[in-house]
């Protein structure tokens, strides 16, 4: 049985000095429950240098880390000089050279800051975070010198030295620890008035047996604060990213977290004191004396011991890491149980939510209550938005297809590709082209065996001439287009096919026409002219079989992409029970029915029973099409439902962590992860109508998705609507 992945450090804090020229009356390092600091030399030694930069450099190379950050920090790493600096940088720098990319930065409260120091920096890349609290009032509540003097004209004069074009690159934001006390419209102004790159708002450390200080009867005073200051940078238009929102807004689309303080990413950081010791995250040194220490040292151990240790691991657990309360807890993906250190408690240690959990509940649930409109996808809810995303997709793979080529694909790859895009400017010609299904089928196959480097994988590239040409016939532009033909028969998609080779050998046609007037002029053959809606010489169309109020299905037996469904396709033949089936719906369930006639343009026929999806774009369905109506009624719904869900999921994410929480299931003993679930009562959602009963599982289900922590906020607008459809709303 082996133990727990083994997460490499990516960022390192290396103390270069130990000591402040400030006297922070909030600073965790010299203020809260650890004091070692009275032990550490002032400066990092020369040995601890060299020692952290061979370090880094083995551990980057054994897990071939294509990057690393290193925070120069401090007490106040100013305070160890020009040359100390220097010294750091210019072993790092060798050491990490041709090994990984090296990412230099350095958090200071910028007293010392200087043309020397940004100089330096310049040299080596060492981009500048600075801390200020706000304005000189909110600044001076905290960042005072030891006689009580302020340090706010000082901390301006830096970051005006950094905003001047020389050193402006070099610039890498503000960070700002919360109080309440302090306006946060007057704090956040000031910050965005000295036009930060980002700005860092961070909660002051704070543990259960020291708890933050918080006004009487405000139970989520941090969370309004931050809240004051999201709806003031919101109505200004955003103008600075600030990653503790951008934190948010990431877990509430199902993507990471950006910062330590938020989300269930596994902690890569260590810290390197001034001593050489290897220790935790610095924030624990609120927690309690020797918090952070692992008895490690870089002298003597290396990086991949110290990620071994238990406290380290102990942060890398993602949900496994955090206490039952917060596993079961809505926003627990966002929220990620807080900082670890903001957990602590005599007794229980780090087993506990967070001393800020009702304020970090209340900031992510306010966040995701002013942005869910906007930040939802539109796909979700809109047929038509998902109509056009899908086509987006088919698309991006073609362009994929273009740039994977690069070249290969000779003149008529190019002639095709620069037809298809005339096309496409000029007539809406392409877009059918790209609506249709099996289109990306085609593409996925052609990249698939690009980059697998099959035989073969060009030619069927070049397959770009016959869904061009189909487009050109479509657009009536009155162009004509050169096929190439392997296997003696044409197939225009959308359209239909044509044998032009009496021995199936390979041939090329000339395809021209309008969307009344098929043209193919074929070498030695002679010219064709025909409906391409009406069979004759040859010329198979793909069969539309007249259903009212579904005027764009094809039944499509023609496409080389159609079997893509795991089931043998059976010719298209009598259409009865099809026709039966549609007025079933239309009569049961007639919204329903209109939508499923929008987005469904394509049915491949096959020889079983029941609806299948298959890899394909939206708007095909693998059909049996025999049986009796409701029967058959009640499979298109069922494949219908299938088909739409996924190509939902596929333009924007609906659950994050799926599989992490298993949920009860109305409709059978065993739980089931959230996309099961989510996917069983949007079937029955969609059956309620042929199936009444259906719609009672679909609410039990949806309630328990509603306050589950998977659903994103599409996920969550989606649930809303089935929800209100199931319930009748």
């Amino acid at each position: 049985m082996t133990g727990p992945r083994l997460v490499p450090f990516q960022q390192i804090v290396v103390k270069v000095h130990s000591r402040c020229d400030l006297a922070c009356d909030h600073c965790y390092i010299y203020e809260h429950a650890d004091q070692s600091w009275r032990t550490r030399p002032k400066a990092i030694s020369d040995e601890a240098i060299s020692w952290t930069a061979l370090r880094l450099a083995e551990h980057a190379k054994s897990h071939a880390l294509p990057s690393v950050s290193v925070i120069l920090h401090g007490g106040e790493p100013l305070l160890a000089g020009p040359a100390r600096l220097r010294r750091v940088c210019e072993e790092l720098t060798a050491a990490l050279d041709n090994v990984a990319a090296l990412d230099l930065r350095i958090h200071t409260n910028g007293i010392q800051l200087s043309r020397r120091h940004l100089d330096l920096f310049d040299e080596f890349d060492v981009r500048v975070g600075i801390s200020l609290d706000g304005d000189r009032s909110a600044n001076d509540r905290h960042r005072r010198y030891a006689d009580g003097r302020t340090s706010h004209p000082l901390v301006l004069r830096a970051v005006d030295l950094l905003r001047q074009e020389r050193y402006r690159h070099l610039y890498l934001g503000l960070l700002c620890t919360i109080d309440v006390a302090n306006d946060p419209v007057a704090v956040y102004d000031a910050l965005a008035e000295l036009e930060p790159p980002r700005i860092d708002f961070l909660l002051p450390h704070a543990t259960w047996d020291d708890p933050p200080v918080r006004p009487a009867a405000a139970p989520t005073a941090y969370a309004d604060w931050i809240l004051a200051v999201f709806d003031r940078w919101d109505a200004r238009g955003r103008p600075v990213p600030v990653r503790l929102f951008d934190s948010v807004f990431s877990t509430l689309a199902g993507g990471p977290s950006l910062t330590e303080s938020l989300g269930l990413a596994p902690s890569d950081l260590v810290v390197v004191e001034t001593d050489g010791t290897l220790e935790q995250v610095d924030s624990l040194k609120s927690a309690y004396e020797g918090a952070a220490a692992t008895g490690f040292d870089v002298l003597r151990h290396s990086f991949d011991e110290v990620a071994r240790h238990p406290g380290v691991m102990a942060r890398q657990l993602g949900l496994e890491g955090v206490s039952p309360t917060c596993r079961q807890c809505p926003v627990v993906r966002s929220c990620g149980g807080g900082l670890y250190t903001h957990r602590y408690a005599t007794g229980s240690g780090f087993d506990n939510t967070s001393v800020y959990c009702d304020d970090l509940k209340a900031l992510i649930l306010g966040i995701e209550r002013r942005t869910a409109h906007a930040a939802a996808s539109p796909a979700v809810t809109d047929p038509e938005a998902l109509l056009i995303l899908q086509q987006d997709l088919t698309r991006y793979a073609l362009a994929g297809l273009n740039e994977e080529l690069d070249g290969r694909g000779g003149e008529r790859w190019s002639v095709a590709w620069e037809l298809a895009s005339a096309i496409d400017e000029t007539s809406l010609g392409l877009d059918e082209i790209y609506a249709h299904p099996y289109t990306r089928t085609w593409l996925h196959a052609c990249l698939e065996a690009l980059r697998g480097q099959r035989p073969g994988a060009v030619p069927l590239a070049l397959r770009l001439e016959s869904y061009v040409a189909a487009a050109a016939v479509r657009s009536g532009l009155g162009v004509s287009v050169r096929v190439r033909c392997p296997t003696g028969t044409l197939f225009l998609p959308t359209l239909g096919e044509l044998r032009v080779s009496d021995d199936g050998g390979p041939c090329e046609a000339e395809v021209g026409g309008t969307p009344d007037r098929l043209v193919v002029r074929v070498p030695g053959r002679g010219t064709l002219r025909v409906h391409p809606d009406e069979p004759g010489a040859g010329w198979r169309p793909l069969h539309r079989p007249v259903l009212d109020g579904w005027p764009q299905l094809v039944l499509d037996d023609l496409d080389p992409y159609r079997d893509c469904f795991g089931e043998p396709v059976r010719p298209a033949g009598d259409t009865g029970s099809l026709a039966a089936a549609w007025a079933v719906l239309r009569e049961t369930a007639p919204g329903r029915a209109a939508v499923l006639a929008n987005s469904l343009t394509t049915l491949t026929p096959l020889q079983g029973t029941g609806a299948a999806v298959g890899r394909h774009a939206y708007g095909a369905l693998g059909l049996g099409l025999h049986g009796p109506p409701f029967e058959l009624a009640a499979a298109l719904l069922r494949g219908f439902a299938r088909a739409e869900l996924r190509a939902v999921g596929e333009v924007t994410d609906l659950l994050a962590e799926d599989g992490a929480w298993l949920h009860p299931a109305p409709w059978q003993d065993e739980p089931l992860p959230a996309s099961r679930l989510l996917a069983g009562a949007y079937e029955r959602v969609v059956l309620a109508p042929l199936d009444p009963a259906a719609a009672a599982h679909a609410l039990l289900a949806l309630k328990t998705l509603r306050d589950a922590p998977e659903p994103t906020l599409s996920g969550k607008r989606l649930i809303a609507a089935l929800y209100a459809e199931a319930a009748g709303g």
